[in-house]
């Protein structure tokens, strides 16, 4: 089985949306044999992953940070996307942090990154704003040899 993990801005550009979801659709539909999507579901990128990845007939591994990573989702749209996503995961790896912090994040990047064939990153190519930033989990993977697939439309900013 084929692993494809993701990191990826949470604040995308909606002008960026269709380019990213064309880059996405490719790398996780045009595979063939099965596969496994690795995604900590946060909003943006890696919900759009996730669902992606589900409707191309990945298996879903979500990756939750902490204990109380739920309640990061604030809004109350974006809490139910997040809990039906996760509802459709075939596998959940909780990592043993207790609260959501940028280690806890972090942690969870790495974890993707380690366990995955490939990394599918959403990345304006700017550093990461915090520890656990998409910037950081891509230089993680690469300084690993993990092979990288940057998915970005050139000349847009993440929000």
């Amino acid at each position: 089985m084929k692993r494809i993990g993701v990191t990826g801005h949470r604040g995308i550009p909606p002008e960026a949306y269709a380019h990213i979801r064309a880059g996405m659709h490719a790398a996780l539909c045009g595979h063939r044999g099965s596969l496994e999507a690795l995604s900590s579901l946060a909003v943006g990128a890696d919900q759009l992953f996730a669902d992606i990845a589900l409707a191309c007939g990945a298996e879903l591994t979500v990756v939750i940070p902490s204990g109380d990573y739920q309640a990061g989702f604030t809004v109350p749209d974006e809490l139910a996307r997040f809990q039906h996503l996760r509802g459709l995961a075939t596998r959940e790896v909780r990592l043993a942090f207790p609260y959501s912090t940028d280690e806890a994040y972090y942690a969870a990047g790495a974890y993707i990154a380690d366990n995955c064939d490939r990394l599918l990153a959403v990345w304006d190519g700017r550093p990461a704003r915090g520890l656990g930033g998409t910037g950081d989990i891509v230089r993680y993977a690469r300084d690993r040899g993990r092979p990288v697939t940057v998915i970005w439309r050139e000349g847009l900013e993440r929000l």
